[in-house]
């Protein structure tokens, strides 16, 4: 039988296997490891060819397709807010504008 291109190979699916360690959906976690592998084979083989087709490069391809997730400054910056939109409906122990507001320049003032 002949493998398709883009079918891991056996060896790295059973070291995807071995990687559960007896993780109660084994099965589940070498399915999304293998669909992973599959999609960044797929965006390997698009950021080969794209860069042929302007305006688009590859690295545009790479950052859309692949974003990264969110600095744990943006999500200390929506936790906040959500913490501020809850509050406004318990006062008066909830957290104030002026709380609020010294928290977001101290997270602002953070690096990524």
């Amino acid at each position: 039988m002949t493998e398709h291109p883009i079918t891991p190979p056996p060896e790295l699916v059973q070291q995807w296997w071995d990687g559960t360690h007896g993780a109660l959906y084994e099965f589940e976690a070498v399915v999304i490891q293998a669909a992973r592998w599959g999609a960044d084979m797929e965006l390997s083989e698009c950021c080969k060819w794209l860069p042929n087709l302007p305006p688009w490069s590859a690295d545009d391809l790479r950052k859309h397709r692949r974003p990264k997730p969110p600095s744990l400054k943006e999500l200390a910056m929506k936790a906040l807010d959500e913490a501020v939109y809850m509050a406004d409906d318990i006062p008066p122990e909830g957290i104030s504008t002026d709380q609020a507001d010294i928290i977001r320049r101290a997270i602002e003032s953070l690096p990524d």
